[in-house]
């Protein structure tokens, strides 16, 4: 039967290990490279979240023309709101939807606003559409809207 060593009588540099420093060398290295990327990927992630929500609104934007068409040139009120797209008012017969299949949200999963007669698309004759954006707050800067560029 053959007699296993001990590690002590192999020299060090036959060991098969990292050192203390080594590992940490390598720690740093590791959180440099996370503090140089991290904040890039942020950045694009909010930036994807703007532009998600812009096709957001750019979807209900068609789907009221499509409402508009059957209603005469008419878009819904503020007060019929966004749902009619998705469900029938009682009694229109003109409703020939549903328009979308359901209300879509903003990337931060709340539900768009909207109002008609517009306060901002006044020349456009359009309805006004936005979310509130990271802070959900209106009239605030991160807001995207259907008035202005998102940023």
């Amino acid at each position: 039967m053959q007699r296993v060593r001990s590690l002590s009588r192999f020299p060090r540099s036959a060991r098969r290990a990292f050192t203390l420093i080594e590992v940490l060398l390598v720690l740093a290295i590791l959180g440099v490279i996370a503090a140089m990327v991290v904040p890039q990927f942020f950045g694009r992630q909010e930036q994807a979240s703007i532009d998600a929500t812009a096709v957001s609104i750019k979807g209900i934007e068609q789907a009221l023309k499509l409402y508009q068409l059957d209603h005469n040139g008419a878009f819904p009120t503020t007060n019929d709101g966004l749902q009619v797209l998705v469900t029938a008012p009682d009694g229109d017969a003109k409703w020939k939807g549903p328009y979308l299949e359901e209300l879509p949200k903003d990337a931060w999963g709340k539900p768009f606003q909207y109002q008609y007669p517009p306060q901002h698309n006044t020349a456009a004759k359009k309805p006004d559409i936005w979310s509130g954006g990271l802070d959900q707050s209106n009239n605030t800067a991160d807001d995207i809207t259907n008035w202005s560029k998102p940023q």
